[in-house]
């Protein structure tokens, strides 16, 4: 391997987008080459299941950067093709079509893959789909035709959110949830209360508690579903969001620790020193225990620290988890990871439409889930920045002021 051999990154998301923007930022004048099995540079993944499906945005509105910046940051890219294994003793990465790249430090962004539904229940008919990538998006988006029917499968964030773009393009839509209720592992009753009527109020049919048996087809295309209940349901597109995967084989082949993702420390370095990854693929030390998280922000952050790391100027990842949903014309944000939490208290907003349900765990904040109440998720982030927490009594008190805990 010569001595110039490039930094590589594998994977074309929003950490890969980060990692070539932080890392010039932190000084390194290294070459460095980006391998995307995507035909177009890093987009922006959240407006594919609202304003790009709802509102018809060209493909170059939602690019984080164009084409031309990596130009000018002398970032190479090489689209549409896909890594295939890594040979970590001579220090190379092998692409699908045979060619062979040397690397000084290899840097995996793979990102995460939606779960699909077995063959053997339906899963593979025309009609059945996923919400994760821009050639899901234009997948999808000729089947959005008004009075046709969708089955969303799956009532967390994915779901809701295809449903109410689904809903608000004129299509009769039903969501099916096998959990007793929608957000059944990430938020509490009243967050779920609140969108089940949002969801409910624009015409979408929730099903809760009961599990989907099979799709029904006619020829290779799916016509409906039957329930574990007996009962069916009429479908002409059914939308499968029931989780994700992280894209751990190339990593696994290679043998690097896997924990559920790529096991890596706080400054993004595998088990193999001269590899590092980021974001929806891999996990990392939080507060005592390893997790893996699914959002941008934690994508571009990880990948902030990763570049640094490259760039021999080290900063540890301290995850101040936040996240972001839009349905309708609602907005939910969310400070922290409420894991663990024994006590969720709901306090008004300052509009009939708004609230905001503060997770504990004992005495100590976890986490904020704010519904239309930008001030409630401001607050609850500065706090959590800090390290701090908020009496009980005063989360309760509808007189009391955001302003006065921040104090």
């Amino acid at each position: 391997m010569e001595a110039t051999a490039p930094v590589v990154l594998v994977g074309g998301g929003h950490a890969a987008a980060a990692f070539a923007n932080s890392v010039r930022r932190a000084g390194y004048e290294g070459h460095v080459v980006l391998v995307s099995e995507e035909p177009v540079p890093p987009y922006h993944r959240p407006p594919l299941s609202k304003k790009y499906l709802a509102d018809g945005l060209p493909v170059e509105q939602i690019l984080i950067r164009a084409a031309a910046w990596y130009d000018e940051q002398r970032i190479e890219l090489r689209l549409g093709q896909r890594a295939e294994a890594i040979d970590r003793q001579a220090r190379c990465l092998r692409l699908a079509g045979g060619e062979a790249l040397n690397y000084s430090q290899l840097v995996l962004l793979t990102g995460a893959r939606p779960r699909r539904l077995a063959a053997d229940i339906g899963g593979d008919l025309q009609g059945v789909l996923v919400m994760r990538s821009l050639a899901d998006a234009d997948a999808m988006a000729p089947h959005l035709v008004a009075g046709r029917r969708l089955l969303v499968v799956g009532g967390g964030y994915i779901g809701l959110e295809a449903a109410a773009v689904a809903s608000g393009k004129g299509l009769q839509v039903t969501l099916l949830e096998a959990a007793p209720r929608i957000l059944q592992r990430v938020a509490a009753a009243a967050t779920a209360d609140y969108f089940r009527s949002l969801h409910r109020a624009h015409g979408v049919e929730i099903r809760e508690g009961v599990a989907l048996r099979r799709l029904l087809a006619e020829g290779d295309r799916v016509r409906g579903a039957e329930l574990q209940d007996g009962h069916t349901i009429d479908a002409d597109l059914v939308l499968v969001g029931i989780g994700v995967d992280a894209n751990v084989e190339l990593a696994e082949q290679a043998g690097l620790d896997i924990d559920n993702g790529i096991a890596v420390d706080e400054f993004c370095r595998s088990s193999d020193p001269a590899i590092l990854a980021a974001g929806d693929c891999c996990s990392f030390p939080f507060r005592g225990r390893r997790i893996r998280l699914e959002s941008v922000q934690n994508a571009n952050d990880q990948a902030t620290v990763a570049a640094h790391t490259v760039a021999g100027k080290t900063m540890a990842y301290a995850a101040l988890p936040w996240f972001w949903s839009d349905q309708y014309d609602t907005k939910l944000q969310i400070a922290g990871l409420n894991q663990g939490f024994d006590d969720a208290i709901v306090r008004a907003g300052k509009t009939e439409r708004s609230l905001s349900v503060w997770y504990y765990q004992g005495d100590a904040l976890l986490a904020v889930d704010a519904i239309n109440d930008a001030a409630a998720f401001v607050t609850a982030k500065k706090l959590l920045e800090r390290g701090a927490s908020v009496a009980k009594t005063s989360v309760r008190d509808p007189a009391a002021m955001f302003k006065d805990w921040l104090a």
